[in-house]
């Protein structure tokens, strides 16, 4: 029998989230991702994925994976190295990596196990981190599990890495890994890869960039942030969970070496199930859909650019910003409950964001674009945004 003071405990602990107005709920929808969605019987516009590209309920990837089960079965059984590595991953893998313009790449069942798997294999106890104190939680949990000596810089300040950087030089760190999220997510901000490149160089720096939120769309050709911004970074990590299709699944692409060794030591690797063949076949169209998909990252920034030109009319609080994340600032986390309520009542899906996601007062509505979203629909959920901020007292 359970212990049923540790029961109480824990019923306890959720009253508190409860009372504080921390909770999380999840809602059920009764169609595909999209940017329309149901649920509870009720037509939504759906403003809050990561579905960037609207390739989530796209037919092509849909009869992709239904093709890869029918040649290949419905799931592996069994880890990579033991029977689990089909011919397709590896040209996954290697679709990947040259759509990157990086040596080779590793499958991961999510970016989370990619980040967290990333670290410890690669640096040891003589070695240094570098980490924007914004980065991912996949990336904190990564480095926790390193040895390595950590230092963190405020994010995007450029003149802290280099003073951080400088902390690890002087402290006789063999290697030093400065790592960073190319897009990160609950401000929509860029990294400053470019100087962030430069740092590297002049201090004989290895980069790290998690470029889940910005592969398949920002730079060339959708080739991430790294593209977008001119430079190359030696290890990137990223997803097939967001513009790729929105299913799941995660990689690390860089120089060989470092996925080779990554294949004997990466324990989230060794120890999970491979992907299973939908995922993989579908993700292969995925990517040939993205490297010709320039109509739709047009979409997607003329959309992006509509709509946060449109809260800004209104007297909503932004944050700046070029990317398709775009955050609503509230601050209190009852109130940024409450406007999502009101916006649901409306017939607009969002999420309120609050601690620990964001810090305490920082409570927010994320909200995200998509090129499948018309001009009507930014126009209605405008309209939308403006009813429920008065009513709950955000304007």
């Amino acid at each position: 029998m359970t212990d049923s003071r540790f029961l109480t405990h824990l019923s306890a602990t959720l009253a508190e989230i409860d009372a504080a107005g921390l909770m999380k709920r999840e809602r059920q929808i009764a169609t595909a991702q999209g940017a329309h969605v149901q649920i509870a019987g009720r037509a939504m516009l759906n403003l809050c994925a990561n579905n960037y590209l609207g390739l989530a309920d796209d037919p092509r990837l849909i009869a992709a994976a239904g093709a890869a089960m029918e040649s290949h079965g419905f799931g592996m059984a069994s880890v990579r190295f033991i029977c689990g590595t089909q011919d397709l991953h590896r040209q996954l893998e290697q679709r990947i990596a040259a759509f990157l313009g990086m040596e080779d790449s590793i499958l991961f069942a999510a970016c989370f196990d990619a980040n967290g798997g990333l670290f410890e294999p690669l640096l040891g106890e003589e070695d240094a981190i570098v980490s924007d104190s914004l980065n991912h939680a996949s990336i904190i949990d990564g480095i926790r599990l390193c040895k390595a000596r950590r230092y963190r810089f405020q994010n995007g300040d450029m003149s802290d890495l280099e003073t951080q950087v400088k902390a690890a030089r002087d402290g006789g760190a063999r290697f030093v890994m400065i790592a960073t999220d190319g897009v990160f997510s609950m401000d929509g901000y860029l990294a400053d890869l470019r100087e962030i490149r430069c740092i590297a160089d002049a201090y004989d720096c290895l980069t790290m960039v998690d470029d889940c939120h910005a592969t398949g769309f920002m730079g060339p050709k959708g080739r991430g942030t790294p593209a977008h911004a001119g430079v190359r970074v030696d290890i990137l990590t990223g997803t097939l969970g967001k513009a790729l299709g929105g299913a799941l699944g995660g990689y690390i692409a860089g120089p060989q070496p470092v996925i080779d060794l990554l294949r004997q030591r990466a324990r989230p690797y060794l120890f999970s199930n491979a992907l299973p063949p939908a995922v993989v076949g579908a993700a292969l169209v995925a990517l040939d859909i993205v490297e010709t998909a320039d109509g739709l990252r047009a979409d997607l920034f003329r959309n992006a650019a509509h709509w946060r030109a449109g809260l800004a009319a209104a007297g909503f609080s932004l944050l700046p910003g070029e990317h398709p994340i775009v955050p609503v600032m509230i601050g209190d986390a009852p109130k940024a409950q409450a406007f999502a309520r009101a916006l649901d009542a409306r017939g607009v899906m969002v999420s309120a964001f609050f601690h620990p996601v964001v810090p305490h007062g920082r409570a927010r509505i994320r909200t995200q674009m998509n090129a499948k979203l018309s001009l009507q629909d930014l126009d209605f959920a405008l309209e939308a945004f403006a009813a429920a901020g008065r009513e709950t007292g955000v304007l």
